[in-house]
């Protein structure tokens, strides 16, 4: 699995080039890879809220559309510690072969799970199982895949092309609200719940093995890691060596930009749906919207980044995270008609999660080559940990402080992001990867 490298000092810097076939693969890979490991992560929360009492059960409907998807997020951070450490030390595309694989089949298991009416109870701890499993998976994906993206692009274009690969999840998320507005527009009454909902998870699957094969047929690993010194503990030196204030002052960073997640994507869904706002289709075409047109915001970010450096960057975004994410979580739940919803769950998604738009170039360019996929799997996952876990926490919340609860959050997870982006140092964006 390995590939062969030579032993040079980790901190000699290398001359970049353009890269070949195989490096705009690599890239291509990238995006193409942070697209099917959004695409896992967000299937049940837009295929199977809207069905929930039907495949779960009525009394099972609270724990499955919280558990399900906490799952998955739970998984990401083991999968970055076993499979990223992996990744450092036997090479980005075997690891990412294996972690696509995962994916693929425990996607396509989701597929054929019996509902409540077979298994009762059981439907739920099995799906939760698969979840946490695929989760793991991707978290080993990404912690592979994005590094190795990033070492193969231009210095002055990692920002650009990190945003297009942070643009991935939302287009992945539109993607899936597309497929279950189609599904639900055009299937006859009750068979979405019986076996629609089933047809998303198949088309995961198929996505995750043909990226796989992707990888395993056209991607080459990249010099930076190939001259890297090799490492026997890639993970010890990010979490207690010498790179551990990078990993904790991303790790502060990472969790301020998952509590805006949170509640900006599975909190609002659920609470637009609990709350009768919007039908099943409705809810669709408010989330397709929201994700297309950050998706767009975040390609256009990366590039901005570079322009105003990543330091300064993540501080004026934090700076309107405070202001404009509690205004207008309030605006979409006080609005009226699917148009006004759909825009102002669009301009929240902007002022929140656009925010991840430099973070594939910024986590690299946090860590040398040698644990660069330990620190960014590890930072980008482990910071997730209590965020994920807000079904836990935020009803607590809520019942303490009512309405304010989401705002609050949402207000927490800017001052994070700015205080991390002010602790960090400024990367030098016209520096080759080493």
């Amino acid at each position: 699995m390995a590939s062969a490298r030579p032993a040079v000092d980790s901190d000699a810097r290398l001359e970049w080039s353009a890269p070949a076939d195989g490096g705009r693969r690599a890239v291509r890979g990238g995006a193409l890879g942070n697209y099917v490991d959004q695409f896992d992560i967000m299937l049940p929360v837009v295929t199977m809220t809207p069905v929930a009492d039907q495949v779960f059960g009525a009394q099972h409907v609270v724990a499955a559309t919280g558990w399900v998807f906490v799952a998955t997020l739970l998984g990401r951070p083991l999968g970055a510690v076993v499979l990223g450490p992996l990744a450092d030390r036997l090479g980005r595309t075997a690891t990412t072969q294996v972690a696509l694989a995962g994916i693929a089949l425990t996607t396509a298991l989701v597929a054929v799970v019996p509902d409540h009416r077979v298994l009762g109870a059981g439907t739920i701890a099995l799906v939760v199982l698969l979840r946490f499993l695929g989760g793991v998976f991707v978290g080993g994906e990404y912690s592979a895949a994005i590094p190795l993206a990033m070492e193969w692009s231009a210095p002055r274009r990692r920002g650009a092309l990190s945003g297009l690969v942070m643009a991935m999840s939302p287009w992945a998320n539109a993607t899936i609200s597309a497929v279950v507005l189609l599904l639900t527009s055009v299937l006859p009454h009750g068979a979405y719940a019986a076996w629609g909902w089933r047809v998303p998870f198949v088309v995961g699957a198929v996505l995750a093995g043909a990226l796989c094969l992707y990888y395993r047929s056209l991607v080459p690993e990249s010099d930076s890691w190939r001259a890297a010194a090799p490492r026997t503990r890639p993970l010890r030196e990010v979490l207690v060596g010498s790179h551990r204030r990078a990993l904790w002052q991303v790790f502060v960073l990472m969790s301020g930009l998952w509590l805006l997640t949170q509640m900006a994507v599975p909190t609002l869904t659920a609470q637009l749906r609990a709350g009768g706002h919007l039908d099943a289709r409705q809810l669709s075409f408010t989330l397709l919207v929201a994700t297309a047109g950050s998706a767009v915001a975040m390609h256009l970010a990366g590039d901005a980044s570079t322009r105003l450096g990543r330091r300064r960057f993540f501080l004026g975004f934090a700076a309107v995270v405070v202001v404009a994410a509690p205004l207008t979580w309030a605006g979409v739940l006080a609005a009226r008609g699917l148009v006004a919803v759909a825009v102002l769950g669009l301009v929240l998604q902007v002022v929140t999660v656009t925010g991840y738009a430099p973070v594939g170039a910024y986590l690299a360019e946090r860590f040398p080559a040698g644990v660069r996929a330990s620190g960014y799997g590890v930072g980008y996952s482990l910071s997730l940990v209590v965020p994920a876990l807000y079904p836990l926490w935020l009803p607590v919340l809520q019942r303490t402080v009512g309405g304010a609860a989401v705002p609050a959050v949402l207000v927490l997870g800017g001052l994070l992001l700015g205080a991390a982006a002010w602790w960090g140092p400024e990367p030098d964006v016209d520096a080759p990867l080493a």
